[in-house]
């Protein structure tokens, strides 16, 4: 996005925007017009817009730009390029997932089963580590931790319901809010990842 659509774009989303009045006391649907419009308008992809570092709008999320509807939001004039940026951010992360994803999965048309697990293994590694550096390892980022993993093996092929219960029995539990997670952590929930993928039938 050149700084011309920002700027248009910014002109869409400031009438949507709430007084800052209202959004400190309706902190949690306050800016559902902006999501709404922005996910009319680019996708479904635009609804983490403000999924902010820390106990932001909702937990856990990657936007450095934007704090929370109760401390980012001022006038419209000076909020909607926030906004703005705040989107832009979260697209760029999208697509340095999507570049990850790529560069991480395995070559040619190996079957997911008969992959070897150092891959997953690897992989899960991998993207642990670079969502837990984005999200500062603050409130709630094993849930988006969580959530890139159910991505990644989506991005794989693997049908959501069997990625669902792939990542909880890896990941659900051993890691906590404000905690980074060490090596020998790291390790465990990786090798159960590569496990699960190599137990899909």
């Amino acid at each position: 996005m050149d700084d011309d659509a920002a700027e248009e774009l910014a002109s869409l989303v400031a009438p949507l925007l709430p007084s800052a009045e209202v959004a400190r006391e309706d902190r949690w649907r306050s800016l559902d017009p902006v999501t709404e419009f922005l996910a009319g308008r680019y996708g479904r992809w635009a609804c983490g817009w403000n999924w902010s570092v820390g106990e932001g709008d909702v937990d856990g999320g990657v936007v450095e730009v934007w704090c929370c509807s109760s401390d980012s939001v001022t006038t419209p004039d000076a909020t909607a390029p926030l906004a703005v940026e705040a989107l832009q951010e979260w697209r760029g992360w999208l697509e340095d997932l999507a570049d990850r994803f790529a560069a991480l999965t395995p070559l040619g048309n190996t079957p997911v089963t008969s992959t070897d697990h150092w891959y997953w293994e690897r992989a899960c590694t991998r993207l642990v580590t670079v969502v837990a550096d984005r999200t500062q390892a603050e409130s709630g980022w094993y849930g988006h931790c969580m959530q890139v993993l159910r991505w990644f093996l989506a991005y794989n092929g693997i049908d959501e319901g069997q990625a669902q219960e792939i990542v909880e029995k890896a990941v659900g539990g051993r890691f906590g809010s404000w905690i980074a997670p060490d090596v020998p952590a790291v390790d465990a929930v990786s090798s159960r990842f590569a496990r699960g993928v190599g137990g899909i039938r």
